[in-house]
């Protein structure tokens, strides 16, 4: 493709005397054919006018901009449809190499190189556009899902809540009282549930359907076709986003045998005593008297990891709610609180401290050896590695344990979305049942786009918490709908504006693309053929490391496109002090650590030369073995944390890729090179500090088994 390109160098920022500029400048107008090539100071300053005048002129299509990381002035270098192109030769180039070296000088004209090609191939995308429909979905009516439905009508969405009760308020309007919501965080907190459904019942624009249940859902963001069930009838509801608040259920009742819940009749849960609060009347089960001593177990001790591995802010604090219950009612009562850990987080420290001045409640860390009764149907407790040192024997009116939050995801009966997904009908959830997503960036998001996760199906959470998640959520959605409507990724790739294309005349239907998807963007077509959902899609490009035929591409991203590049690196032959490592740099995490090498002035090897990709899941085997057969040393996959804690944005690139890695090794043993060409490094974007001697061990490879023979071939 001909195009008027423009090339603009910059040497401020320390540029200028690193390099020689008018290198980059005659490499431009006579290697790249740029139709115009300019320099200036400060391209990000008042000199970007010349870009935007060029640009207004006709003189040039596309433009060049060899300066700054992408990362930064994304604005400023933002001219409207018009593709521009980020050179990055002042993080990785200026601030990470040494002035004035011609190896350093190499590694920008390579950089200019292969922003050149990149913006000789690239088409500005045109957004996938079609009419939206702005109505918010909330499910489930609790406190997450009334503060997610209030703030989405609020800000102008017509809402729809469903709730699969006879009423709203959720486990909130069971509960007595809540923790202290403000300062001095020492006074338990009345629960206006009544409030809160008579703010959203004021509104105009929100629907309620109670004794409902969603039956179907399919579609896509800014289009969701949702079939709800409702005294026997469906009516299709079509949404914009999906705000799923089902909140939580109780685990069975057996995952408390060990403590006797259901063999011993004063052995009762939490929520069994939230309900005696509530009627004012806290008893012995057993015959209806007075409570003069009782324990309060947080069930959190060595052998309760297989129903609570996690939720100990929620039940902590639940604990010590509950007791002060039992001193209010019986001011001359004993309450033990047993525990393996106390947590308290933030504010609610001020309460626990306020818990631990009644001289009636009495603390202690301990492992419950066993749970009896005597023939008073007293609960028997005995405790071992207590703080007094020994073990401790208990005899008890009551005996109260903490309650499991179970998240309602994927229980039918709480209010499941059944998806009409190739990838399956219920949300993905981690192995404790909470909905999926990248927890660190994007705590909403679940691996559905335009399904947001609140409250207690996300995190167990404490019913403020819940609130103001369900706020939260609610204005990812209006975000989300926003950006479905202008055609555009909502995340991570915020405002993108490409999509996958595929060729169907070369598809082969092997289905790859559809199962690798993260997100479910691809389903199942004529002849098996994949037919995108364009507004599922996060613009991660698995779907184009996936493809064994290299059929799938972006306007602004493709296999042609960094194949081009890495056929632009200029490859020194024979010259064992100048290898050549190409880095493939995940963009999310491994590239802004880059830069942040660079922003740190920490140097590493010269040899390297980084390609940003949108995702290590989107490197194509092919890519690898271009790289190899065009002469690079080494090739060099960066991405960011694979496992059980991933950092990953699209969940599972650097895992994909790993899986891919026996076809490159297969496609290096056919042209009899060593696999250790080819490496996989994790890095999380706070390792900045590590990148130099990550690149530095590469070279050391390099140098252990030679160069590569294929070089000059």
């Amino acid at each position: 493709m001909n195009k008027n390109i423009g090339v603009y160098v910059c040497s401020g920022c320390g540029i200028g005397e690193c390099m020689d500029a008018e290198q980059l400048v005659a490499l431009g107008s006579d290697e790249g054919g740029a139709a115009v090539v300019r320099t200036s100071p400060a391209f990000c300053l008042e000199d970007v006018q010349l870009i935007r005048d060029d640009l207004d002129s006709g003189a040039v299509d596309s433009a060049v901009v060899a300066a700054c990381s992408h990362r930064v002035n994304a604005d400023v270098f933002s001219f409207g449809t018009a593709f521009v192109e980020r050179v990055n030769i002042r993080e990785q180039v200026a601030w990470s190499h040494p002035p004035n070296d011609p190896e350093t000088q190499e590694i920008a004209n390579d950089y200019l190189r292969m922003g050149i090609v990149r913006a000789q191939k690239a088409v500005a995308p045109t957004p996938y556009t079609e009419a939206h429909e702005r109505t918010v979905l909330v499910v489930g009516g609790g406190s997450a899902g009334l503060a997610a439905a209030r703030d989405a009508a609020r800000a102008g969405y017509d809402v729809v809540l469903v709730e699969k009760g006879a009423s709203l308020g959720g486990y909130a309007a069971s509960l007595y009282r809540q923790f202290p919501k403000r300062p001095p965080y020492r006074a338990l907190a009345p629960i206006d549930v009544a409030g809160s459904i008579e703010q959203l019942q004021s509104l105009p624009n929100v629907r309620t359907l109670l004794e409902a249940e969603v039956v179907e859902t399919s579609g896509q963001p800014g289009r969701f076709t949702v079939t709800v069930r409702r005294d026997g009838a469906d009516e299709l509801i079509t949404a914009g986003a999906i705000v799923m608040a089902t909140g939580w259920i109780p685990a069975d009742a057996d995952t408390f045998d060990a403590y006797g819940r259901g063999r011993y009749a004063n052995v009762v849960s939490s929520m069994e005593l939230e309900a005696m609060a509530a009627r004012g009347s806290i008893v012995r089960p057993s015959n209806g008297s007075p409570v003069a001593r009782a324990a309060v177990v947080v069930c959190d001790g060595k052998g309760d990891d297989r129903h609570r591995p996690y939720g100990g802010n929620v039940s902590s604090l639940v604990a010590l709610k509950q007791a002060l219950y039992i001193r209010e009612q019986y001011p001359d009562s004993i309450v033990y609180v047993l525990y393996g850990d106390m947590q308290t987080p933030g504010p609610y420290e001020y309460f626990y401290k306020r818990v631990q001045e009644d001289e009636g409640i009495l603390f202690s860390r301990g492992d419950i050896r066993s749970v009896t009764e005597n023939g008073d149907h007293d609960v028997v407790l005995e405790v071992e590695s207590t703080v007094v040192g020994g073990p401790v024997r208990l005899s008890l009116d009551l005996l109260v344990l903490s309650e499991d939050m179970v998240p309602a995801t994927a229980d039918a009966a709480s209010g499941a979305l059944s998806l009409s997904y190739l990838q399956g009908k219920e949300l993905p959830t981690t192995k404790f049942g909470f909905a999926d997503s990248h927890f660190i960036c994007f705590p909403y998001e679940t691996r559905r786009t335009g399904i947001y996760s609140a409250g207690s199906v996300r995190q167990s959470m404490d019913l403020a918490a819940s609130a103001q998640d369900g706020s939260a959520a609610a204005l990812k959605a209006i975000q989300c709908i926003e950006q479905a409507s202008a055609g555009a990724a909502v995340h991570p790739r915020v405002g993108d504006l490409s999509f996958p294309d595929v060729f169907l005349q070369k598809c082969t239907s092997c289905g790859r693309c559809m199962q690798e998807c993260p997100f479910g963007a691809l389903e199942t077509g004529e002849k098996g053929r994949p037919v995108l959902d364009s507004n599922r899609c996060r613009r991660c490009g698995i779907c184009m490391g996936a493809c064994p035929v290299q059929v799938i591409s972006f306007a602004d991203y493709s296999v042609d496109m960094l194949a081009g590049m890495i056929k632009a690196v200029e490859m020194p032959e024979d010259d064992e002090d100048r290898p050549r490592i190409l880095v493939l740099a995940c963009e999310n995490d491994a590239y802004p650590a880059l830069d942040m090498a660079g922003i740190g002035r920490l140097q590493y090897a010269q040899s390297a030369r980084v390609i940003p990709v949108r995702c290590l899941g989107s490197v194509n085997s092919i890519l690898i073995a271009d790289a190899v057969s065009r002469g690079f040393d080494a090739v060099m996959l960066m991405g960011c944390k694979a496992g059980e804690d991933y950092q990953c944005h699209y969940i599972r690139g650097s895992e994909l890729l790993e899986t891919r890695m026996q076809n490159v090794k297969e496609t290096l043993d056919r042209l009899a090179l060593e696999s250790e060409r080819v490496t996989v490094a994790e890095v999380a974007i706070s390792e900045s500090d590590k990148i130099p001697a990550m690149i530095d061990d590469v070279v050391q490879t390099v140098k252990e088994i030679g160069l590569n023979p294929m070089k000059g071939f």
